[in-house]
């Protein structure tokens, strides 16, 4: 028997990261893929194109697409090429989007302090080491099986 179902959870978990980031949203006016978009780029610099964020985080190409361009007409981020390859932009956060950033990751600071409260650090630290685990073995399935049921 598994002590712990994490797909009966995810739901919550869910519920309580779109409180936690919600009024960020509304406070500067954007939608949720919008600020996880910027908050990505933010928190993982060496992910910095719409491939990396579609392939990291399982969203649908299209929803991506929509939200890097209306970041990009908001002047939020900007995409930038390489000499040796024109067909890759690497999408850049422009400083007008600071203020933007600062709140999420405030927000997504409190969402971890709910979550976690109580844990010690030695704890946090195993959880970690167990959920890396797990996503590993998750990523490494769908990347050996993409359309299997």
């Amino acid at each position: 028997m598994i002590p712990l179902n994490f797909w009966e959870h995810q739901n919550a978990i869910k519920m309580l990261y779109a409180r936690c980031v919600g009024a960020s949203c509304a406070r500067h006016d954007i939608t949720r893929i919008e600020l996880d978009i910027l908050l990505f780029l933010a928190n993982n610099p060496c992910y910095d194109t719409a491939t990396d964020i579609i392939e990291v985080r399982y969203l649908a190409k299209s929803q991506v697409s929509v939200a890097i361009s209306h970041l990009e007409q908001c002047g939020y981020i900007r995409k930038e090429y390489t000499d040796r390859n024109r067909k890759t932009a690497h999408l850049k956060i422009c400083e007008k989007a600071a203020d933007i950033i600062r709140d999420g990751q405030t927000a997504q600071e409190r969402f971890l302090s709910i979550m976690l409260e109580g844990f010690s650090r030695e704890e946090m630290n195993v959880m970690k080491r167990d959920t890396d685990r797990i996503w590993n073995n998750i990523r490494a399935y769908l990347k050996d099986h993409p359309y299997s049921h």
